[in-house]
């Protein structure tokens, strides 16, 4: 059964630049699911600016921060890798990986004036990525007659449900992805408004991805199972 995973994630990653002091501070932004991928991702990033003094980084994987790491990669210590760590984990954004390249302009910007600077550079990174969130739910099979739809469409918008799909045929079959948390509370909320008219046949366990705007760009089933009702 599904769980009540809910995660901010990059579905596509994003780079930006600031210019603080003559020094250039190159943020990109990766997804990543593991902690090789990010060390893979971040090797990648020091071949293509190898005559970089510093490429600081930090990434957090998991729901829960299961696996959170930072560097200042020759900075002075905690004036790079923990700022754009904080930046990952105060956005709540997940699966993700930082890398901010700074070549030196020949100013000393001093502790504070680095923080301040990899800090703007990882939020800048980051503006300029596209994020997504991943949740664990239920695709729902919603099913009523002709007389209950508008009903059924209300509540379904009141949820904030996306419709997956819809087909009108002797009776009318709605798809909605549904959060976990939500399901119980919709499924009973639709069956007193229908007055127990509305039924269930199908319900998948899924974990989605959902854009900025509410559009469904992936749906992955997590269980073979459909349960009907």
């Amino acid at each position: 059964m599904a769980g009540n995973r809910f995660m901010k994630i990059v579905t596509t990653g994003g780079q930006a630049e600031i210019i603080e002091k003559k020094s250039r501070f190159i943020a990109q932004v990766f997804p990543v699911q593991t902690a090789e991928e990010a060390y893979a991702d971040l090797a990648a990033v020091r071949k293509q600016y190898w005559d970089a003094r510093h490429s600081c980084h930090a990434f957090v994987i998991g729901p829960n921060n299961e696996t959170a790491h930072s560097s200042d990669d020759g900075e002075p210590q905690g004036t790079a890798g923990k700022p754009i760590l904080q930046v990952l984990t105060g956005s709540e954004i997940r699966d993700c990986l930082i890398v901010v390249t700074r070549y030196f302009g020949g100013v000393l910007l001093g502790t504070g004036g680095l923080v301040r600077a990899y800090t703007q550079a990882a939020k800048a990174g980051l503006d300029a990525s596209e994020i997504s969130t991943r949740q664990d739910g239920w695709l729902l099979t919603i099913r009523c007659s002709y007389e209950q739809l508008g009903k059924i469409q209300y509540l379904i918008s009141a949820a904030s449900c996306p419709v997956t799909s819809a087909s009108y045929t002797d009776v009318c079959d709605t798809e909605v992805l549904v959060p976990t948390v939500q399901l119980p509370r919709l499924k009973a909320a639709l069956t007193e408004k229908t007055a127990g008219k509305a039924s269930f046949p199908k319900e998948i366990s899924v974990r989605y991805v959902t854009s900025g705007d509410g559009s469904v760009l992936d749906i992955t089933p997590l269980e073979s199972e459909t349960f009907s009702s």
